[in-house]
């Protein structure tokens, strides 16, 4: 007798070892290995998803002698569980079955069912809408260094629209280049913890790829480009530098790899000049809150002011324009002409925006179907963007009542109408001809081609479709040949379309002559069970009609994704120009809703804002808004204006409503102020507001002293600088110092536009020998012992900082009220003598007798606090007011 080799129990089963050998291939991601209707993690991906989805650990059979972790999500709602991954920086490989369990074992009883990794999810690669924010961009990016940091470009996609650019940068620029992109995932070479790259990239909110060196080689990722497009030569896209090809060749490589080779629809990569846009630094993003608040949120931020776009692609438009305000003086002013042909055609504008309204997200759409990851509605969304792309481009045509458009929609409308192709006509019609009104959200679901679209789907889904029609005349002949009124046709999954009848009745079936109709198959509690010969015949032809019928719709589907996708050019820019139109409109309707006015844009110097006003700070009061001037670089006049005043008066929104306002005119949106006139400014810096960096080991005087190291190092002439408050975090003279100097080096060297917000009255005396130097302040006025600020500003400099005034507004206790104005009058007394503010007593001061009332040895005080007036008789009142004069009298 031969004995059988028993199994180790180290060896794991024929399915662990598939897993395991999956897993090897994803050792970075969390795997979804899919088992029927769940996604199934094992071991410590389990462990970790378990805890970061909230949901139960278990264990599932054993691994080298231990319990295997298991967790599990359902297959048909994975997307809620995937995203919840996604947004705590985790990757996760999705591992799908690729064959039937039926087809697996064919290959043999014991076959494991094959399965591969169709894509991995990674911040940056997502592309399902569920996961995505429709008005926001989610963009992967890709950084090359060469040379050890000598040259060194990055490129950036974003996968779910198929934009994807490319520029050089340097180390000097890269923290200002990743905070106007913003990438959710950032592939990057292996930084050694020395180089100096490291420190500007670590630390921020991205989710870091790291790669081997080769991934970047410029050969290979000018090859990649080639495949990629599937062009011969990279002379139609322009010419691309070493590390620009090494970044892109990394980008794509990066993308095939996640999406395991289905790359989707992208558009040809754009080339980025270094100096087209204006730089804007990451501290100063912060302080300005372009995109969103210092808390984190969209509202209060300058986008959520200002964006009335009505689509998802405007809105991503019009936060990556105000993102990276252009400084090309051509393209800004087409940009204003756009605007200004809505604003001047209310009525047009409301009819584009009403289109707008239904036309849906085609780039994104677009992108899904080449990724191999689209679904019916996609297709209808390249269908009714088409159509809705032809109906705005007849309306601002015939808008134009035979004038000239605007450059910028004059290009929209021949993208729209596909003016210099075919047009859209044929592909409209074989998508509306195609698709059904119900459409569900996979192609696998079927029932989403129309009725007499395809003959032949036609006759297979007749049969499907009317089974219940031909059962139900079986059924009637059947009871009628048994003579068993209660006899049912049934279906299972195991035994297909039965008869059934009640057991009372299963003997009748299975005597002669009926049991040569009927074939007893299973005879239970409540019911006998029989098969005939029709109803296998028709189970199958119904199972095979269902089979060729889910075939011909896949294969009708994979022809409508090719047909769209040859067209996948156009289409784009046909997505492209809807955000561009949507931009340019919405730009109208806010200049009509808040008074905006466009900008005057050269190459001068000039800095004139008339009744500025602060676009957040205005949609956030209630009451009207104190507009301010602004004139900076005028012709010899000043380029720089100290700023003084007390705190709650309005200096930190004047400085920023500047810096704001410049953004907002190069980005090619009008502006609120009643006239503005605005030389190109190529940085922008604004140092407003007190942070830190305790986990860089950084303080907040820290901070302050390495970001205007930044401002001081790097403005230029062209620059526009707001500063307020610098050096107040050291000692008095220390703080002094810095600010003299720093006002001294924006003056002589940088020689920029520039607010600079001070307490330091000394410094008010600079403008005496800096003669690009003017004071203002902010106006304030005293009534009955109060301040009322004005918010106004005025030539000159402030008086005094009214701290105290302000300190009582906020609610400080009156006797340290009035603690601060008996130490303040001291201090400005012994300055008036000359004296040093190091020799003035201070902490003797509260001991002196005459302080007594502020010390709080006060015997009026006393005598107050001991009467109890409930308790007293007139007469006992008037003998305590008598006592409270005489010691009035005393004191």
């Amino acid at each position: 007798m031969t004995k059988v080799k028993s199994k180790s129990a180290n060896e794991p089963t024929p399915m662990m070892a598939q897993y395991l050998a999956i897993k090897e291939t994803a050792p970075d991601a969390l795997l979804f290995y899919r088992m029927g209707d769940f996604y199934e993690l094992f071991f410590d991906d389990a462990v970790i998803a378990a805890g970061a989805l909230d949901i139960a650990l278990t264990k599932r059979g054993q691994h080298a002698g231990e319990a295997i972790p298991m967790c599990g999500v359902p297959f048909h709602a994975y997307e809620n569980y995937l995203a919840k991954l996604i947004r705590a920086g985790h990757k996760v490989a999705i591992c799908e079955q690729m064959e039937s369990p039926e087809e697996a074992k064919k290959r043999g009883s014991k076959s494991v069912v094959k399965r591969e990794i169709v894509r991995t999810v990674t911040p940056g690669t997502i592309v399902e809408d569920s996961l995505l924010d429709s008005r926001s961009n989610n963009f992967l990016a890709a950084l090359a260094i060469f040379r050890d940091g000598a040259e060194a470009a990055m490129a950036w996609v974003d996968v779910s629209t198929g934009e994807i650019s490319v520029r050089e940068t340097n180390i000097d620029r890269i923290a200002a280049d990743l905070a106007a992109i913003a990438p959710k995932e950032l592939v990057l070479p292996d930084l050694k913890d020395d180089n100096p790259w490291r420190e500007l990239i670590m630390g921020r909110d991205v989710t870091l790829s790291p790669q081997a060196p080769h991934y970047f080689d410029s050969a290979a990722g000018q090859r990649r480009i080639l495949e990629t497009y599937e062009v011969a030569s990279l002379d139609g896209f322009g010419e691309f530098t070493r590390p620009e090809c090494g970044a892109l060749g990394a980008l794509l490589g990066y993308v095939a790899l996640t999406q395991a080779g289905r790359i989707p629809a992208l558009n040809p990569p754009r080339r980025a000049a270094s100096n087209e846009a204006m730089i804007i630094d990451a501290a100063t993003r912060v302080s300005l809150e372009l995109l969103q608040t210092q808390s984190g949120v969209r509202k209060g931020s300058l986008l959520w002011a200002v964006d009335r776009t009505i689509t998802g692609a405007g809105a991503r438009l019009l936060a990556a324009r105000l993102s990276a305000p252009l400084t090309n003086l051509d393209e800004i002013s087409a940009r204003h002409d756009a605007v200004s042909f809505f604003e001047s055609a209310r009525d047009l504008g409301d009819k584009v925006r009403g289109l707008l309204k239904e036309t849906p997200d085609a780039a994104r759409a677009l992108s899904r179907l080449g990724a191999l990851r689209g679904g019916p509605r996609d297709l209808a969304a390249i269908r009714d963007a088409l159509l809705k792309a032809r109906e705005i481009a007849k309306v601002i045509s015939s808008g134009a009542n035979g004038n000239t458009l605007p450059q910028e929609l004059q290009n929209g409308v021949i993208a729209l109408e596909d003016a210099r192709g075919s047009g859209f006509s044929q592909l409209i019609t074989t998508l509306r001809e195609a698709l059904s009104n119900e459409l569900p959200m996979l192609a696998r679901d079927g029932g989403f081609i129309a009725k007499g679209f395809d003959p032949g789907l036609d006759s297979v889904r007749m049969l499907r479709d009317e089974s219940r029609r031909v059962i139900a005349g079986l059924e009637a002949n059947y009871r009628e040949l048994a003579g068993v009124k209660a006899l049912k046709v049934r279906h299972n999954n195991v035994l297909g379309y039965f008869v059934e009848t009640p057991p009372t009745q299963g003997d009748k079936l299975m005597s002669a002559p009926l049991n040569e109709t009927f074939i007893h198959r299973q005879t239970l509690v409540s019911a006998v069970r029989f098969s005939t010969k029709e109803l296998a015949e028709l189970d199958a032809k119904i199972t095979r009609a269902r089979d060729e019928a889910q075939a011909r719709e896949l294969e009708l589907f994979d022809s409508l994704c090719g047909a769209v996708l040859e067209r996948r050019g156009e289409i784009s820019a046909v997505a492209a120009a809807l955000a561009e139109i949507d931009v340019a409109v919405s730009g109208a309707t806010l200049a009509l809703e808040f008074d905006y006015t466009r900008p005057v844009i050269d190459d001068s110097l000039a800095f004139e804002i008339k009744g500025g006003r602060h676009p957040v700070v205005e949609r956030s009061i209630d009451g009207g808004f104190i507009a301010n001037d602004c004139v900076l670089g005028n012709g010899g006049d000043a380029r720089l204006w100290l700023v003084t005043g007390p705190n709650m008066a309005g200096k930190s929104t004047f400085l920023r409503q500047n810096a704001l306002i410049a953004i907002l005119a190069q980005a090619g949106l009008y502006v609120p102020a009643a006239r503005a006139h605005i030389g190109v400014v190529d940085r922008v810096f604004s140092r407003v507001g007190a942070s830190d960096d305790l986990a860089g080991g950084r303080s907040t005087f820290m901070v302050e002293m390495v970001e205007t190291a930044a401002i001081l190092n790097q403005a230029t002439s062209h620059s526009l600088v707001v500063l307020d408050e610098i050096g107040r975090g050291t000692s008095t003279f220390d703080g002094m110092s810095i600010a003299w100097a720093a006002v001294e080096h924006l003056h002589d060297t940088n020689r920029c536009r520039g607010l600079f917000a001070t307490h330091y009255h000394e410094l008010t005396a600079l403008s005496e020998k800096l003669h690009r130097l003017d004071n203002v302040s902010m106006k304030v006025r005293e009534w009955k012992g109060d301040v009322v600020f004005l918010h106004e500003v005025g030539t000159g400099p402030a008086d005094r900082s009214y701290g105290v005034a302000v300190a009582r507004l906020a609610g400080l206790p009156p006797s340290a009220v009035k603690r601060a104005e008996v130490i303040l009058k001291m201090l400005e007394d012994r300055r008036q003598e000359g004296g040093s503010v190091s020799d003035l007593p201070l902490f003797a001061a509260v001991a002196e007798p005459a302080e007594n009332e502020i010390s709080g040895n006060d015997p009026l005080t006393d005598a107050l606090d001991a009467l109890d007036p409930d308790n007293m008789s007139p007469k006992d009142a008037l003998d305590a007011l008598y006592r409270l004069k005489s010691i009035l009298d005393g004191v």
